[in-house]
């Protein structure tokens, strides 16, 4: 079978597809054929050896994937040949099989298309956890989402509408914020060329937002939190724009906020039951139309150094779907 591989650090172009041996399907364990695989900004740190995880190569990028079951290991039970699911494997999905832990996985709906679910897991399992479990969003609060294009950004101002929220995108272009706004934002921000605090503070009618999502970080991680609210919560989600902010405490304080953050991959492993119950939910969201699982483009399995690169360039607006 074909496999992307990373044989060594690198860059995109670095990325070889070759042949690799079909894998088998070991104790708990179930090989499912990847249909449609999803790629995300830290795709583009794991392959270049920047990530806090560094798997052992050769690896595959591609953290989530959907596809058939094609066969069960021993002790399996509730998946058979041909169910429909999708998973999450922390990489290794940018092939045409994979053997995972059966409580990897979720079935699908008939009606849920494979380029759509690929595209769940990361984005959404990550911001449903930060908006339910982690601010506790509440109905009537205001939510801004920083880098709000993007696909976990989508996510945010979906997953916001959904739980009451007014939603704030913010993003770097006039076009990024508008395409925000198709999806469900009900104010728009574009900070590169409005004071991001000073727009917040604006479209808050002075008081800031309750809830602050941050996959960016960089200079508008401190930005945003000077314009938080009373008792707000700072969502650390990710650094998008490479650079590791060093928020002043001073702000915390004077705030009476709360910094929260958002390591989703280390808390599906501490509470499974959560993960699948949040899993379950948003497919079924999905499944019903109230999640758009937008697609910006899907790529061949040979184009996805193509794919990354245009990740890395910020040119994406949704998810990136490698069809394999």
């Amino acid at each position: 079978m074909k496999a992307l591989l990373c044989t060594r650090y690198g860059t995109p172009d670095d990325l070889a597809l070759t042949d690799v041996p079909e894998p088998d399907a070991g104790a708990g364990e179930v090989v499912v054929r990847i249909a449609a695989a999803a790629l995300n900004f830290f795709d583009t740190l794991i392959i270049a050896g920047k990530y806090q995880f560094k798997p052992e190569m050769p690896f595959s990028p591609a953290a989530e994937f959907a596809g058939t079951v094609i066969a069960v290991g021993t002790g399996v039970t509730g998946f058979a040949p041909g169910d429909r699911v999708l998973g999450y494997s922390g990489h290794g999905a940018a092939r045409e099989q994979i053997a995972i832990a059966a409580d990897r996985l979720v079935k699908l709906p008939p009606s849920l298309e494979f380029d759509r679910a690929a595209g769940l897991c990361v984005t959404y399992g990550t911001t449903l956890y930060a908006l339910k479990d982690r601010a506790r969003l509440k109905s009537g609060e205001i939510l801004a989402v920083l880098g709000a294009s993007g696909g976990v950004g989508l996510a945010a101002i979906e997953l916001g509408k959904l739980m009451g929220a007014r939603v704030i995108a913010c993003a770097s272009s006039e076009d990024k914020v508008a395409f925000a706004r198709q999806h469900g934002a009900d104010a728009g921000i574009d900070y590169g060329k409005d004071d991001l605090k000073e727009a917040l503070r604006r479209e808050t009618g002075g008081n800031g937002p309750d809830v602050i999502y941050d996959p960016v970080g960089g200079d508008y991680a401190e930005a945003a939190l000077r314009a938080i609210a009373w008792e707000g919560r700072f969502l650390v989600v990710g650094f998008a724009a490479g650079a590791i902010p060093k928020l002043p405490l001073n702000l915390v304080l004077l705030k009476g906020c709360d910094v929260v953050g958002v390591f989703w991959g280390s808390w599906i492993n501490r509470d499974r039951a959560g993960h699948r119950a949040n899993t379950e939910q948003i497919v079924q969201w999905c499944a019903d139309g109230k999640l758009s699982s937008h697609i910006h483009k899907v790529y061949p399995l040979a184009g996805g150094p193509q794919a990354l690169k245009d990740i890395a360039a910020r040119k994406v607006m949704g998810k990136v779907i490698l069809r394999a």
